[in-house]
């Protein structure tokens, strides 16, 4: 079985903006971040399927990548 590596760019468009205070947080859409629970519900119960486990992959790599961004705009806006 071969499985298609997903992109973490093919889910930007489920990245939006929260506003807090004066300023703006990047946030995954409610549909993704659901999306990202339930498998990672999957995960811990070990019944991931390999395009899962991409997708995951995908997620995750997007969360690390905003929330790096997140925590740079939040230090940038303590200053």
């Amino acid at each position: 079985m071969v499985t298609t590596l997903k992109q973490p760019s093919s889910l930007i468009h489920e990245i939006r903006l929260e506003p807090v205070d004066t300023w703006y947080l990047f946030k995954f859409s409610d549909t993704l971040q659901l999306r990202m629970e339930s498998l990672l519900d999957k995960k811990k119960a070990d019944q991931l399927s390999l395009e899962e486990i991409a997708e995951l992959d995908a997620i995750s790599e997007l969360d690390r990548i905003f929330t790096h961004m997140n925590a740079m705009l939040t230090a940038q806006h303590a200053n």
